[in-house]
């Protein structure tokens, strides 16, 4: 993709992030033959997979009434958007690399510019409005548990698309006022052209700088808030023997049809997760022993030991460094090549590299949803539900 850059220039018409020029004439022996093919092959294996897991999620919360929560709704609206640059983004992508030169006509140009642009920066902002939801779920887990509603999800997700739009709309307005014209009635190349400097540095900032600020700050300050919990409350676990076999008090708030870890830096923390009756937090489990007393009967199965504090903290830490060092690794090569070659009239990047940087940043949509369903017990349980059932039709 080729964030939000600016207007066109009379001969070249923009496409998702590449700045090399191609040869509208290239030489057909300039490339191996096997190079030629193997590359489309890698990359539509990679849109496939990046449709199919995808898919998965968005399947998997619509029919699984334990995944239909608040928090889920978020997992879910990235899942399509990312689904959305796997289906309509990237197979174009690889038809233009293929081809070496746009053969799609301008109309198509233009809609793939504006649905490159617009579905990758909501893809980086779903990730800020999920990093917003977890440090409000841990920092103000009493009174958000209240607010988060399937209302509140909605709303934030319509505030996720709009302001991609208003960071996206820009450059497409402005390559339209611009009047375009064409040689010979064709379009040989779909590119970006940067010609402003205060307009890259808008783009920029809005698609990915200030939310990769965002993200960086509100998990540190994620773990800086479950560390305290966690010093707070251990004493009194510590003193009732539980400390490996329950989640800390505070854990547990309700939230759409389940419950959610939020008081603690786990994987459950850093991506939504339902909660097993046996993952409850020890005074909800309290209050049942309580009721237990009371009424002679037993409402939930006892509590066995589960992974020890250290342990959480070790996946926790490792869920933490895949999520902001995938969404670096693929982003940030991208956008700093943004900014160096619109800001250095001398820069340049030849199109190999351009094209690499943007399928780099197309990976993103690949790993999101492996990486925000992969700790979640519900997900993996409705995975094998879903691909089971399928394998059974087409025995």
């Amino acid at each position: 993709m080729d964030p939000h850059l600016p207007p066109l220039s009379t001969e070249q018409l923009p496409s998702s992030a590449q700045m090399g020029e191609r040869d509208p004439k290239p030489d057909p022996q300039a490339t191996p033959d096997l190079s030629r093919v193997l590359l489309p092959l890698g990359l539509a294996v990679l849109a496939v997979s990046a449709a199919g897991i995808n898919a998965l999620v968005i399947t998997a919360i619509l029919v699984t009434r334990r995944l239909r929560s608040p928090a889920n709704y978020l997992i879910c609206s990235l899942a399509l958007t990312d689904l959305l640059v796997a289906v309509l983004v990237m197979p174009v992508g690889i038809v233009y690399i293929s081809e070496e030169r746009w053969a799609l006509g301008t109309a198509l140009c233009h809609l793939w510019l504006g649905t490159d642009v617009t579905c990758c920066t909501c893809s980086i902002l779903h990730l800020a409005a999920i990093a917003i939801d977890r440090y409000r779920a841990i920092t103000d887990a009493v009174a958000y548990s209240q607010k988060r509603t399937a209302r509140h999800a909605l709303l934030t997700i319509s505030a996720v698309w709009l302001l991609s739009v208003l960071v996206s709309l820009p450059p497409l307005v402005w390559r339209r006022q611009d009047g375009e014209s064409e040689t010979g009635g064709t379009v040989m190349q779909c590119l970006m052209e940067h010609d402003h400097v205060a307009f890259t540095v808008y783009s920029t900032l809005g698609a990915f700088y200030i939310p990769l600020l965002l993200i960086l700050v509100l998990y540190f300050r994620i773990y800086h808030a479950a560390q305290t919990l966690r010093s707070r409350h251990g004493s009194r676990l510590v003193r009732c023997g539980a400390v490996s076999s329950v989640v800390l008090p505070g854990e547990g708030s309700r939230s759409g049809s389940g419950w959610e870890q939020v008081g603690t830096l786990s994987p459950s923390t850093l991506s939504p997760v339902t909660l097993s009756p046996t993952e409850r937090s020890f005074s909800d489990v309290s209050n049942e022993g309580d009721r237990t007393h009371i009424t002679g009967t037993t409402s939930a199965p006892p509590l066995r030991p589960r992974h020890t504090p250290a342990a959480r903290e070790r996946r926790a830490a490792l869920t933490l460094g895949l999520i902001l060092g995938a969404f670096v690794v693929c982003w940030l090569p991208f956008f700093l090549k943004e900014v160096i070659v619109n800001s250095c009239p001398s820069c340049g990047a030849s199109a190999a590299m351009a094209d690499g940087l943007t399928w780099l940043g197309y990976l993103n949509s690949l790993i999101n949803p492996l990486i925000y369903t992969a700790f979640n017990q519900d997900f993996k349980k409705a995975f094998k539900r879903l691909l089971a059932l399928h394998c059974n039709r087409y025995r």
